[in-house]
């Protein structure tokens, strides 16, 4: 059930940050934001989340490393959320220019939504970790 909430608030922010810029500023369709936000909040936790957040950083201090796993993980989401912006972008509108910059400008506010979210993932998704770093 964790999981599910951890999903639920990463689709609404993504949503709402995709919604101000690639439906408030670049016009675009609400229903194509709609679609390109439920593709990144899946593609995004699954990669960004579950691969890179809980499995980075140092082996032997991986549970204690919140800043590093957290700072691999933002970049991570980042990078992601540029290039399917981008590419679903791309194809949903008309001007790739347009699509090129509502991409890096998406992924900056995304990033900075992630390093946040990371925080409640890891206080309240990754309980093996949230065990070890106040054992510690």
């Amino acid at each position: 059930m964790d999981h599910v909430k951890a999903i639920i608030i990463k689709f609404v922010m993504i949503t709402v940050v995709l919604g101000i810029i690639l439906t408030g500023i670049y016009d675009g369709e609400f229903s194509d934001t709609l679609l390109i936000s439920a593709v990144l909040t899946i593609v995004a936790y699954v990669f960004g989340d579950l691969l890179v957040f809980r499995r980075a950083g140092n082996e032997d201090d991986r549970y204690i490393d919140y800043a590093q796993r957290n700072t691999i993980a933002t970049f991570a989401d980042a990078v992601l959320a540029f290039f399917v912006i981008w590419l679903m972008g791309r194809s949903l509108f008309i001007n790739d220019g347009d699509a090129l910059q509502a991409a890096l400008v998406s992924a900056l506010f995304i990033a900075a939504g992630e390093f946040f979210f990371h925080r409640y993932l890891n206080d309240h998704v990754f309980d093996e970790k949230h065990a070890r770093d106040h054992a510690r």
